[in-house]
């Protein structure tokens, strides 16, 4: 056991740690006075492991050893549970950073050898900021993994299909049509005309700013995909500007139903199922 291990031990012992712990919160709400209430708590426990991984001889002045692996998992918790709360990856650091300077003052004061200061305190610094930037990390991380599944949830959302009648499925789209949304429409419509038997699917695009060659691609192969299930498909929400691109850049729709509105889709899906809808006389 080297120096500084035994240094650390030494002011994290059940009859130091208390004051260890004191100072590290108030240092902590120098930064960030909106310290959650669980801050106490997660510094003792904190502290805890710190000490226990020391005394079963991790590196003092490495947190990428593997004796670690339980404070990691600690902090890889706390990281996790911030960033479902919104907090910032700052908020975090700052806290684990601000037991620096309570650990370095209790260096100073147990350590008779003043030469042996500079490296300890480099040691002790090196420590703190791995750990720090290990919770910056694992923060950064869990933070990517609610945007991308958000993101998921966003984009099932975006897409409902919808049965406007017997046999008839619609599907409204809004906002910019790219690959990955493409893949959730067709799978989702796709699903829908399985479950439900339906022979038509409408696809609306009234609520998609601009058709380019790409967006026009996207629509092509979900008409295809429709057809190979054995059911056919209208796309609505042909605009003038709209009908002018697709003419200018070209664009093969030959062969696919379009219709100006909703209604007028859904009016001729009702006439290719067979339906008739008159108005009552009163």
């Amino acid at each position: 056991m080297n120096n500084l291990t035994t240094q650390i031990l030494d002011a994290l012992q059940d009859s130091k740690r208390a004051a260890i712990i004191a100072e590290w919160i108030q240092e902590a709400r120098t930064h960030n006075a909106s310290l959650p209430r669980s801050a106490v708590a997660d510094a003792e426990e904190i502290a805890s492991l710190l000490a226990r991984g020391l005394g079963e001889g991790a590196q003092a002045d490495s947190f990428k050893d593997p004796k670690w692996s339980a404070l990691q998992q600690l902090l890889v918790n706390l990281s996790r549970s911030g960033a479902a709360q919104g907090q910032s990856a700052g908020n975090t650091s700052v806290f684990i950073l601000a037991l620096k300077k309570p650990l370095l003052s209790a260096l100073a004061q147990g350590n008779a050898n003043t030469g042996e200061l500079p490296a300890s305190f480099w040691g002790l610094t090196t420590l703190v900021d791995g750990m720090a930037q290990f919770t910056a990390t694992t923060f950064q991380r869990a933070r990517e993994e609610i945007i991308s599944r958000q993101q998921e949830e966003l984009l099932e959302l975006s897409t409902p299909v919808v049965k406007l009648w017997e046999g008839v499925l619609a599907v409204p789209m809004i906002g910019t049509l790219d690959s990955n949304r493409t893949q959730v429409v067709m799978e989702t419509l796709l699903q829908s005309i399985v479950d439900t038997g339906s022979e038509l699917a409408i696809i609306d695009i009234t609520g998609v700013p601009t058709v380019d060659t790409l967006v026009a691609q996207h629509l092509l192969k979900t008409v295809t995909a429709i057809r190979l299930m054995g059911a056919d498909c209208i796309i609505s929400g042909i605009r003038p500007q709209i009908a002018q691109t697709i003419v200018h850049l070209g664009i093969d729709l030959q062969g696919v139903s379009t219709k100006a509105t909703l209604a007028d889709a859904l009016a001729l899906a009702l006439q290719r199922t067979g339906w008739r809808i008159a108005r009552q006389v009163a």
